[in-house]
């Protein structure tokens, strides 16, 4: 993941075709050491394509993917009646929970 956000980056910088030579100098210019069986394979992947085209061809695969639910939540408080505002206490409370403790979780960008 972190050779292909390398990547991009050159990509949004104006490099149309980066080398490996180009992803290595921006991981390691963050500290990071690039595995050069992963970067080549990636490259040989990428080579020839444009990154513009791919990334709209990967929105329309994710526009196709279902996320959400709310169904069986929807369903289970209309069923539920009076469970329902204890179970939603109870969620806000571990979101809040959440935010809190992912607000770092002690990675860095390209990790």
């Amino acid at each position: 993941m972190k050779h292909l956000a390398a990547y991009l980056l050159l990509g949004l910088g104006g490099n149309t075709s980066p080398s490996a030579a180009d992803v290595k100098g921006v991981l390691e210019a963050v500290g990071i050491e690039a595995d050069d069986e992963r970067l080549e394979k990636l490259l040989g992947e990428l080579k020839g394509k444009d990154i513009d085209e791919l990334i709209s061809q990967g929105s329309e695969k994710l526009a196709s993917v279902p996320s959400g639910g709310g169904g069986a939540a929807a369903g289970g408080a209309a069923a539920g009646g009076a469970a329902a505002p204890a179970e939603e206490a109870k969620a806000e409370e571990k979101e809040e929970e959440k935010e809190e403790s992912d607000e770092d979780m002690g990675f860095g960008l390209f990790d």
